[in-house]
């Protein structure tokens, strides 16, 4: 096995090719850029000697080193975006997608049945035994924007104008309830949980399912194009992603917002908030990975803290802290300037960062 790999490795190293894998070869494309070339056989070598095989719905991010902040104008941004600081990460596994409601609603019909949550006025929380409750996510019936439903005991997803909205991201949703979710994924796949569900610490040595921290965020959405303003380049356009775009005078205000149309996005404003659209249903960056921008914001693992100008590997933020990070500007809702990938939200984990409806999560496993 190991010489015929070697072989195969040889002959693209010296007749370096790609092809198109839908059209050819869909079960080599480990990593899902639609084409087969070194980087999936690198992957393919990768899984065979680690017994590791990646999940459908996962992408490879392979580590390197990229400058983190807002490198293209520091007159545009926030002070917290800054100072640009140099940062090494190893390689990871993310989703490609948002948690979607679906998925969050088998996790919590899972967790209901072993008497883990608890829903009080439409609101979900633990059932743990400590001091705290500490909140999951809203229901429709404490909160219009949410799209999942209760009753009689069973969680189920709604319908939205006529539309089966299992395959849109999670909203309403807070950092325990995406953490939380993280570790019963994990247990799914018979691995130990990275999340102590009373102290809410991750750790880091379990190569199970967590949050993404904020620099693994930020190099995966820049895809490989580092530097630029948005996962994609300097300009954003609803054909792009799911935003609303702001208008004054006739024009959109921001220069490199490129939208034909003002206001929400002209397809997913159904008049029944909130505005999400099916994930995936934008093209997805360098890295194969789906709406980091717009759509929902991600809730990342780390506190908010301050950058530091030196040099960091692997940094996981700050130890302790009142907020935690949230990225990706302000889902479906929010404008093109905090589309940015350097753009920073935090908000309470007890809750939502921004307006109802707009904050969700993806998962991430390290290797």
């Amino acid at each position: 096995m190991k010489i015929a790999l070697r072989i195969i490795m040889g002959i693209f190293w010296m007749f370096p090719f790609s092809f198109p894998c839908r059209a050819q070869c869909p079960s080599m494309d480990v990593t899902g850029d639609c084409f087969v070339d070194l980087s999936d056989l690198a992957e393919l070598a990768s899984q065979w000697l680690t017994g590791y095989r990646l999940p459908s719905d996962m992408i490879w991010i392979h580590g390197g080193i990229f400058l983190m902040g807002n490198s293209t104008d520091a007159g545009e941004g926030t002070s917290d975006e800054l100072p640009v600081h140099t940062v090494i990460l190893d390689s990871f596994v993310m989703g490609k997608y948002d948690v979607t409601n679906g998925q969050y609603c088998a996790f919590l019909n899972s967790v209901n049945q072993r008497g883990k949550i608890t829903v009080t006025d439409g609101v979900v929380y633990t059932s743990l035994e400590s001091e705290t409750s500490f909140r999951y996510c809203d229901t429709y019936g404490s909160n219009p924007a949410s799209q999942i439903n209760f009753f009689r005991g069973r969680f189920s997803v709604r319908t939205k104008g006529g539309r089966d909205m299992s395959k849109d991201p999670m909203v309403c949703v807070s950092w325990y309830g995406a953490a939380a979710y993280c570790n019963w994924r994990s247990q799914q796949e018979d691995k130990q949980p990275c999340y102590n569900l009373l102290t809410w610490n991750c750790d880091f040595t379990n190569k199970s399912y967590r949050l993404p921290t904020e620099a693994e965020w930020e190099y995966a959405a820049r895809g490989g194009l580092f530097g630029k303003r948005f996962p994609w380049g300097m300009e954003i356009s609803q054909v792009l992603a799911n935003y609303f775009s702001y208008w004054s005078g006739g024009y959109p205000l921001f220069p490199y917002d490129v939208a034909l149309i003002s206001g929400f996005h002209p397809i997913w404003n159904d008049g029944i908030k909130p505005y999400t659209s099916p994930v995936g249903s934008f093209p997805p960056n360098g890295f194969g990975l789906y709406d980091m921008v717009g759509n929902v914001s991600n809730w990342c693992n780390d506190w908010n803290g301050s950058y530091s100008p030196s040099s960091q590997t692997n940094p996981t933020g700050p130890t302790t802290g009142t907020d935690r990070v949230c990225r990706g500007g302000a889902g479906w809702n929010g404008d093109a300037s905090i589309c940015r990938v350097s753009y920073r939200r935090v908000g309470g984990p007890f809750g939502q960062v921004g307006d109802p409806g707009s904050d969700g999560f993806r998962v991430v496993r390290g290797l």
